[in-house]
């Protein structure tokens, strides 16, 4: 169902955080033991959550962390030791890390992983309304540009190019776009 890689510079916290997201219903855990092996593998795969149990043997995690919000569409977890979460808690946050204490509670891991997984699902949703409005938005403008050259050219009025337009799209069974960038091709070569 879900995808997670885990970056964790002990083989006890690959096992540990692998076990508890399998338990969490993820049927692809994936692990890496540092930094540079986490960013080669982010570059070839994509995953719904990527675990970071900070420090890692090349680096402290954070700027991975901080990278991966920036380059990707996962759901970050940053595991740290309790003295350490403070003074980073704003600035993750300003990313979209969340922060999960070291050691690990259970029960407050499980509610993380939903929650993480839940603002993922969010994010996606509105990227792809965002996607499919400025679709929206671009034929409208492309609709837009056939009219004012249907008026310039062929001397309509503005109602008469949308009916125009509207009734091509609907004798000729396709869509009011594909009759703008004909009149466009026709008029503007």
């Amino acid at each position: 169902m879900y995808s997670a890689l885990v970056a964790a510079g002990t083989e006890k916290g690959r096992v540990f955080f692998g076990e508890l997201l399998e338990a969490e219903g993820f049927s692809c855990v994936r692990t890496t033991t540092n930094g540079k092996e986490t960013r080669q593998m982010l570059r070839r795969d994509s995953f719904d959550l990527v675990l970071i149990s900070a420090p890692l043997p090349d680096e402290s995690g954070r700027k991975l962390a901080f990278e991966i919000t920036e380059t990707t569409a996962s759901g970050v977890i940053l595991a740290v030791k309790d003295e350490t979460e403070q003074p980073l808690s704003k600035r993750l946050e300003d990313f979209g890390v969340f922060l999960v204490p070291k050691p690990v509670n259970r029960r407050f891991f499980t509610c993380a992983v939903k929650l993480v997984i839940a603002f993922r699902r969010r994010v996606l949703g509105l990227t792809n309304e965002n996607v499919r409005l400025q679709k929206k938005i671009e034929e409208i403008r492309l609709v837009d540009r056939a009219k004012c050259t249907l008026m310039q050219y062929l001397s309509m009025t503005e109602d008469q190019a949308h009916h125009y337009i509207e009734k091509q799209a609907m004798d000729l069974r396709t869509t009011k776009r594909e009759v703008a960038e004909g009149i466009l091709k026709t008029y503007e070569s």
